[in-house]
């Protein structure tokens, strides 16, 4: 009725005869010779180098221009006011002017850049409350801890949306005007909506419950706003009511962190619809108009305004094919030094046999 016990002694533990326990499956090697070798670095050499120059020809054909206004003509006045927290809500006003020396045909992409502003930082990233920004009322009168100190006011009240990183948004309103040679001003026409993730707009964030009766503002009744907001979550868009509160586009796009200290975050797309901006944004004079809200001496950061046009391969950036160039240039270096072993010594064989 028990069990058979296994057999003892020496040959007890030995793995069957078979194929695979006793590897004897075919197997195939690479015969690693001069033949096969040196033309495998040639041709990985030609091929880094060909993707190097088509994607280098890409970005060349994009255009980028950068306007840094932190400091810049009147804008450094606003400058030394936004150095003190309590003049943070007195209202400041410049403007800058720039020159596009060529015209950026078809689609012109308009963000604002912010540098040495660590949005990575651990702590930083989880002060918020991603339950908050989809509308759960429990989290929206009671944030959630991970937001503290930025959860309630001095009073009490619970700060809607909560957290370090709400709280820092982006709020420096930008006005391009275009400056013809006829001596008008022309305001340059953004598309401010849209500019945001579809996952992000339409799943994490999403507004409290409202109706015709119970509208958003009082969704958000018994709630405050950010400590460094000049106004409530649900009056940050004046000319679209459908674009306040947690679903309002430039919130959502800040609230996804940049992941180095220097980046740059869409504020609006070109609308081509109307005046001389059909084919693109024209060659000339332009004035930029800040409402200068967003203090930056505290991290000796600076601000700019990045005009840039896009392809397939994104924005004007140089390190991928700068990348493929210096690859082709190390492999074809170590091609050649193969190569020259191989004629001096190789050939004989000496060295090279067993």
């Amino acid at each position: 009725m028990g069990k058979k016990q296994a057999g003892t002694g020496p040959l007890s533990r030995r793995p069957d005869n078979s194929a695979f326990k006793q590897q004897r499956l075919p197997a195939w090697s690479p015969s690693l010779t001069a033949n096969t070798v040196l033309p495998t670095f040639y041709i990985l050499s030609l091929v880094c180098l060909l993707l190097g120059i088509w994607l280098l020809i890409t970005v060349e054909n994009t255009h980028e221009l950068k306007v840094d206004y932190t400091k810049a003509e009147t804008c450094e006045e606003c400058f030394s006011l936004r150095k003190s927290a309590i003049d943070s809500t007195t209202a400041c006003t410049c403007t800058v002017s720039f020159h596009v020396p060529k015209t950026f045909p078809g689609d012109v992409f308009f963000y604002y850049g912010l540098r040495n502003f660590h949005q990575n930082l651990r702590r930083y990233m989880d002060s918020r409350d991603d339950a908050q920004m989809v509308g759960r009322k429990n989290n929206l009168k009671t944030p959630s801890s991970y937001c503290a100190p930025f959860d309630y006011d001095a009073d009490r009240n619970p700060i809607a949306p909560c957290g370090a990183v709400a709280n820092s948004m982006f709020n420096d309103s930008l006005t391009v005007m275009y400056n013809p040679m006829d001596g008008s001003k022309i305001q340059v026409p953004l598309y401010r909506k849209g500019i945001a993730w579809y996952t992000d707009k339409n799943v994490k964030f999403r507004n409290p419950p409202t109706n015709n009766t119970f509208p958003l503002q009082q969704a958000f009744e018994r709630t405050t706003r950010p400590l460094y907001w000049q106004r409530p979550v649900y009056e940050l868009d004046d000319t679209d009511s459908n674009n306040n509160g947690f679903i309002n586009d430039d919130l959502i796009v800040w609230m996804r962190e940049a992941a180095f200290p220097n980046f740059k975050k869409l504020y609006g797309v070109l609308n081509r619809a109307q005046g001389p901006f059909t084919e693109g944004l024209p060659a000339g004079n332009y004035t930029l108009s800040i409402n200068y809200n967003f203090p930056v001496e505290p991290f000796r950061g600076r601000k700019e305004l990045v005009i840039s046009t896009v392809t397939w391969f994104g924005g004007q950036n140089y390190f991928l094919p700068i990348a493929y160039l210096v690859t082709s240039g190390l492999i074809l270096v170590t091609a050649v030094v193969l190569t020259m072993v191989y004629v001096k010594v190789g050939k004989k064989g000496k060295n090279m046999e067993e």
